[in-house]
């Protein structure tokens, strides 16, 4: 099993954080989970799983919880409409803009943009791009944009997935725009990274890294798989690199496929930059999600981060906010994760679960066979 190198523990530097409250007024509304449907026999109907709700906590645990004193606070700003073409096609902004101005609508199946969605779409994509600007002007070494709604799953020419605007795919354009030469995104939300993907499908100046739950496409809106096969296109051959994990991993399984697949990768690749794309909907407890991550896990991985910019990138990280819909553990499992980051020496809050039993024996099975044929298919990775 590779060895990743453990940060030496040392004063943490404040974790930049860049919020919005105009980001809340995304309403997704109600029914049958996401779907929007009142079949009219449920006395109770639920909201959407992404809303305002998970936000407001993670908002108040970074805010009240034992890391507030490790957080420096930064307003977001809505993006401008040019901006977004460094990513997206003029057609489909076009069209998002004219939905807006006709009130709203379900662009794809629980993806809905309601009044007030389009402002709160541009300030998640301003809010990422100026907390990758802070870090590219040399005022922080690491920056979390806390934003919603999220946006992994937009292509440059469609919505996805709950996603209207890709935010992390901009930040990535903007680092390549500002001079950095190689950028490597590792998403570990638990459904395929797939808009990031296809936005840099065919370069090799960005290494699109996804760990997911084995979910492969689910309609017209998400055509991709998020299989091992899909690996880039042209110059781009290569580098995406998808590791669609068995249902059910845990903490070990996870950490495994970082140290034996992604940590390899990147040591080849050699980034100037790195951009962490998180949803907590990878723990174990989340209504959207088969996987079982748990308060632990999420901490282990944001050491790996943290150990992985200090060694390529002098420190720099961006963090970006994904899916995540357990209204509760969601705050919990961020919280954790931006403890692992900071390379604390002790875990500040406790897991309110406390304990998941996991059996890894099947997920490392698979991850020593995705970890086979990427050495035998990648170019870049042949002898690592």
């Amino acid at each position: 099993m590779a060895v990743y190198p453990t940060p030496t523990p040392t004063d943490p530097i404040p974790i930049d954080v860049f919020w919005h409250e105009g980001m809340l007024n995304h309403d997704t509304g109600s029914g049958v989970f996401d779907s929007g449907v009142d079949p009219g026999f449920l006395d109770v109907l639920e909201k959407h799983p992404e809303n305002p709700d998970r936000l407001k906590n993670m908002l108040s645990i970074l805010r009240r919880g034992p890391i507030s004193p490790h957080i420096s606070w930064h307003a977001g700003t809505p993006a401008l409409v040019p901006q977004l073409l460094s990513f997206h096609t003029q057609e489909y902004i076009n069209e998002l803009i004219e939905v807006d101005r006709n009130g709203g609508k379900m662009l794809c199946a629980g993806t809905f943009l309601n009044p007030g969605s389009w402002d709160a779409a541009l300030l998640a994509a301003g809010t990422t791009l100026s907390a990758m600007k802070h870090i590219l002007d040399a005022c922080g070494k690491i920056a979390y944009a806390l934003v919603r709604p999220p946006g992994h799953h937009a292509q440059p020419t469609q919505a996805d997935g709950y996603c209207f605007l890709n935010n992390a795919g901009l930040a990535v354009q903007l680092a390549l725009d500002s001079g950095c030469q190689k950028v490597v995104v590792i998403d570990i939300d638990v459904h395929y990274g797939n808009g990031t993907a296809e936005g840099f499908y065919r370069s090799n100046k960005v290494l699109t890294i996804s760990l997911h739950m084995n979910h492969g496409s689910w309609g017209p809106s998400h055509p991709q798989n998020g299989s091992v096969d899909e690996l880039g296109e042209g110059e781009g051959f290569g580098y995406n690199m998808n590791i669609p994990l068995p249902n059910g991993t845990g903490d070990k399984g996870y950490v495994y496929a970082m140290t034996e697949l992604v940590l390899p990768a990147i040591e080849k690749f050699g980034p100037d930059m790195i951009v962490l794309v998180v949803g907590q909907d990878s723990s174990a407890f989340d209504p959207n999600g088969r996987q079982c991550l748990t308060m632990e896990g999420y901490r282990e991985i944001g050491r790996i981060v943290c150990c992985l910019a200090n060694r390529h990138t002098g420190g720099r990280l961006l963090i970006v906010q994904e899916g995540g819909y357990h209204v509760t553990y969601s705050a919990y499992c961020l919280h954790a994760m931006l403890e692992g980051v900071l390379n604390l020496p002790l875990p500040l809050v406790s897991d309110p679960i406390a304990y998941y039993p996991e059996d890894e024996a099947f997920a490392v099975k698979v991850i020593d066979s995705i970890k086979k044929y990427q050495q035998d298919t990648l170019p870049f990775l042949k002898g690592a």
